[in-house]
């Protein structure tokens, strides 16, 4: 973890997504040793209180050392989050994720329609 943390970015690696769940310490351990972004997922584990020990050890971070959160079990919006800060300066990406969202805006649309019927 420590030689993975340190190295990432010269690896290429742009974001790193780190989950854990009880008392979580794995974002907060790898943003103190990397200069990348760092988005912690707090995982529901059978060890866990309903999840907020894990949500409350991601977000309280010491001033210096900032992880992104999101939700609880919510992966998929961490990726998503990555992608978006990856994105900032990649195009392909950027587009990607334009495209994405145009497609969930769709969606919502027609849910809405359909809810009107």
């Amino acid at each position: 973890m420590l030689q993975s943390g340190k190295n990432a970015h010269t690896r290429g690696i742009k974001v790193i997504i780190a989950g854990a769940g009880g008392a979580a310490h794995l974002p907060g351990m790898i943003a103190s040793l990397s200069p990348l972004p760092v988005i912690g997922v707090p995982v529901k584990s059978r060890n866990s209180i309903d999840g907020w020990d894990s949500v409350l050890s991601i977000l309280q971070m010491p001033g210096g050392v900032p992880v992104a959160t999101v939700a609880l079990d919510g992966a998929k919006n961490a990726g998503i989050l990555a992608a978006q800060i990856i994105g900032a300066s990649d195009k392909c990406v950027l587009d990607k994720i334009l495209a994405y969202k145009e497609g969930l805006k769709v969606k919502v649309i027609a849910a809405s329609e359909d809810i009107k019927r």
